[in-house]
């Protein structure tokens, strides 16, 4: 099993992929600095139950339907971000799989071309 992929390592273009890099990590660093940092009583806090008594009136109401929306859009970016980084990782994945087609191409032509100089020193050197 360890064979297949040691023949895949030998075959990918690292150079491409090494070139690439850099701006794969700058988007994920630019979708990561976008994201506001969330506090520990935040990160999966249920939601606050209200008493009867203390019913919110209808400014709090407001305010935080402005604070859920301001929220849904931020997530709304965030999805496109993501959505804009994939996008680039699928077209960077496109070319390293047409690189790797290219490759293979050329090994062939080249190993046919080897087989067909062998053939013919071998034609020569029989011949003379």
């Amino acid at each position: 099993m360890a064979i297949p992929w040691l023949t895949a390592l030998k075959v990918i273009p690292w150079g491409e992929v090494i070139e690439h890099a850099p701006s794969v990590l700058k988007a994920a660093r630019k979708l990561m600095d976008r994201q506001p940092p969330q506090s520990p009583d935040q990160a999966g806090a249920p939601a606050k139950q209200t008493s009867v008594s203390a019913v919110p009136s209808l400014g709090e109401l407001k305010n935080a339907l402005i604070a859920a929306q301001g929220q849904i859009d931020r997530q709304a970016q965030t999805q496109r971000e993501l959505t804009e980084t994939l996008a680039e990782l699928a077209e960077q994945n496109a070319r390293l799989v047409s690189a790797v087609e290219m490759l293979r191409l050329r090994t062939r032509v080249l190993v046919w071309g080897g087989v067909a100089m062998l053939v013919w020193l071998a034609v020569l050197t029989w011949w003379a």
